[in-house]
């Protein structure tokens, strides 16, 4: 999410209180142990008790925003403001927008809600699967809220007026739709339910068919016709049938939809080594009566756990398989975090000029090198200060010592507490509404919460390279960076943050738009920032002595790489003959696109891919060896010539296809005009970086 929102035409206290669980450490067991260290409310105690009282007292100094944009919100009072989720339309704008949680769409009507199971197409950009209406419940309600949600499910309550009518949980991975009354009431389905017999626990069940698709239905409640009365806390669950599924699959299935879904519980840990170890992920899936559900994992992801059916849904990310269980558990090869490339193996002459460019670029660094937002100032640090690793390890003191200071100075104002008082911009301010921090001059609708991620990760990447080894500068800094670290990836709730603003463990990627207007669900373009910033998450908690906030980035680090590689980079698009590119750089909830926010040049979407080359990318972007390489290449310099828009990165993604690539690309690095290097890069680690691969 690039384009600031506000200037983007939009396209067209519950029965059920639902926590978000985290844990960390070993799993044993069916369900493992999901310890609950977070909810989707602030906690008001627990070990991180004092934590959350040290972040208000540095949020008062810091003070807040003057305004904010969030507008109306329709949100129960107490939960955190959900911004960065799959679900935010839902919450923010004029009218809630549709939601996808995989592999269903699902929104708001007039009465009450329609569902679909997208009808999956393929262009020559776009692979689509926009919302559809098949089925639907008239709930005689005329206006929603969000009660309650995890960091996979959310759960929507549904008013007539002020009298709360019934609630809805719709989860990721999960293909059931799940309303509970909240007192006896009678609903009407969109079409006529036939019976199919008689359902677990006194339920009934039947089918609703509708524009092509049939859909399950398993209610608590007497069916006649369209209607379904219902009992206090009775239940509707619907859910689409897959194709070719037998009678007995479906009855099968409806047993496992029998129970409504309630909440997804999220439990992480590792095993092994920062480089030969996994990061592991366990997403509970919490029904009304502590059964197997149905669960839908995206392709690619593993059904480990799981009873699979051998039926599939068609999603944008190809066929989906239909399981049942409680669990989902899937697991992403660690990477180690790093900011340092290997000289190790550098010809002297490769040193010799690699130390004249470093002098040069050096040379042309000052005050004015450095921008005043969140985005463009942390790039700049983040150039600055891997020109200063690259000094220092080329053993040029006096060069390093100079631009140590010069990003040492910048980043004090960034870390200011009362910063917003001397200069108003290069500083933070709180707001209390959104409950975030907010750069005081707004780039890409940061003011909006877009792109946090992909701003703050430059900031905690560029501070772990100056701060390494020096107790002073982490001492300093880390009362406002430790906020900055909070602000994108909280482990749990507080008062004053919610728990991981932008990632979405089920996706396995973050979400950049912050209150998501739009009815293609919410976006992220790069991945490669997103994976970026957890490399500088994990990099920050090692340098400043947190362990759990360096543990918590290789988590997200190694889970986006992934998703980069998968969704990304590498994808599998034999579903979609229609769809005529190798790569993928716009991924939304209802579609996939081949295009950019910015930019309709040809470079454009491999190159936001790529951006900014930290050291750990040599570990993912490579996917799909040299012919990977080349096809995306051939699409982004048709006629070989890099003097493009992240021409530079490209260069360097070249040289990862052989030596004899890295040697060509080097050749053309040497020569690439000035003004194709990229705000957050230097001919430096240019030269560097593809030096290195050989």
């Amino acid at each position: 999410m690039r384009l600031r929102a506000a200037a983007v035409a939009l396209v067209a206290a519950s029965a059920l209180v639902l926590t978000a669980c985290t844990g960390t450490g070993t799993e044993t067991g069916t369900g493992g142990p999901d310890r609950a260290t977070g909810t989707g409310s602030p906690s008001a105690d627990g070990p991180d008790r004092e934590q959350a009282r040290d972040q208000a007292r540095a949020l008062a100094v810091l003070g807040a925003v003057t305004t904010t944009t969030a507008g109306t919100m329709r949100l129960a009072d107490g939960l955190v403001p959900p911004t960065n989720r799959w679900f935010s339309g839902l919450v923010y704008g004029a009218a809630p927008q549709p939601v996808f949680p995989t592999p269903i769409s699902w929104q708001v009507t007039d009465d009450g809600f329609a569902a679909g199971l997208p009808v999956v197409s393929a262009t020559e950009k776009t692979i689509a699967g926009g919302a559809v209406q098949q089925v639907g419940l008239d709930l005689g309600a005329d206006r929603t809220l969000v009660s309650a949600y995890d960091q996979v499910s959310v759960t929507v309550e549904h008013r007539d007026g002020d009298r709360v009518v019934g609630h809805t949980v719709l989860a990721q991975g999960s293909p059931l739709v799940s309303y509970t009354a909240k007192a006896g009431q009678t609903v009407r389905a969109t079409s006529s339910i036939t019976a199919t017999g008689d359902g677990p626990d006194g339920t009934t069940t039947g089918t609703i068919a509708a524009d092509g698709r049939t859909w399950g239905v398993v209610t608590s409640g007497d069916v006649s016709g369209s209607a379904i009365e219902l009992g206090r806390g009775g239940t509707v669950v619907l859910f689409p049938v897959p194709d070719d599924a037998t009678g007995k699959q479906v009855r099968a299935l409806s047993t496992a939809a029998a129970s409504p879904l309630q909440q997804v519980t999220l439990a992480r840990s590792s095993t092994g080594t920062a480089t030969h170890g996994e990061q592991r992920t366990a997403l509970g899936y919490r029904t009304a009566a502590r059964g197997d559900t149905v669960i839908v994992p995206q392709p690619g992801q593993g059904a480990t756990g799981l009873d699979c059916t051998g039926l599939h849904y068609a999603t944008i990310t190809g066929d989906a398989p239909v399981c049942t269980g409680d669990v989902l558990r899937f697991a992403a090869p660690s990477l180690q975090a790093d900011d340092r490339l290997d000289l190790s193996r550098l010809s002297s002459s490769e040193r010799d000029e690699l130390t004249g460019q470093v002098r040069a670029d050096a040379g042309a660094v000052s005050e004015a090198s450095f921008g005043a937002d969140s985005y463009g100032g942390g790039k700049d640090l983040y150039r600055v200060a891997n020109l200063y690793r690259l000094a220092t390890q080329l053993d040029l003191d006096d060069v390093a010592a100079g631009l140590r200071e010069q990003v040492v100075t910048q980043i004090d104002q960034w870390t200011d507490p009362e910063g917003c008082g001397v200069s108003g911009t290069r500083c933070f301010r709180y707001d209390d509404t959104v409950k975030g921090l907010v750069g005081q001059a707004p780039s890409y609708g940061s003011d909006e919460f877009n792109d946090h991620h992909f701003h703050y990760g430059y900031l905690l990447s560029a501070a772990a390279v100056v701060a390494d080894g020096s107790d002073d500068l982490v001492a300093k800094w880390a009362p406002v960076l430790d906020l900055v670290a909070a602000d994108i990836a909280s482990p749990e709730a507080t008062a004053s943050f919610p728990e991981l603003r932008v990632y979405d463990p089920y996706a396995q990627h973050s979400w950049a738009s912050g209150y998501s207007p739009f009815a293609d669900g919410n976006n992220q373009e790069s991945s490669s920032e997103a994976v970026s910033a957890w490399n500088g998450l994990a990099r920050w908690g090692t340098v400043s002595g947190s362990r759990s906030t360096a543990e918590l980035g290789s988590w997200l680090l190694a889970n986006e790489a992934v998703s980069a590689q998968r969704d990304v980079l590498d994808p599998d698009l034999r579903a979609f003959p229609g769809f005529e590119h190798t790569i993928v750089s716009l991924n939304w909830g209802g579609k996939r696109d081949h295009a950019t926010w910015f930019s309709a040049d040809p470079a454009a979407p491999a190159g936001i891919e790529l951006i900014p080359m930290p050291a750990v990318a040599t570990e993912y972007v490579a996917a799909g060896g040299k012919r990977q390489i080349a096809r995306v290449l051939d699409e982004a310099v048709p006629e070989g010539d890099y003097a493009v828009q992240f021409g530079d990165y490209l260069l360097m993604y070249r040289a990862l296809a052989s030596g004899s690539q890295a040697t060509a690309a080097l050749a053309a690095a040497r020569d690439l005009p000035a003004e194709d290097i990229d705000t957050g890069n230097t001919r430096s680690y240019l030269l560097a970086w593809i030096m290195a691969r050989g």
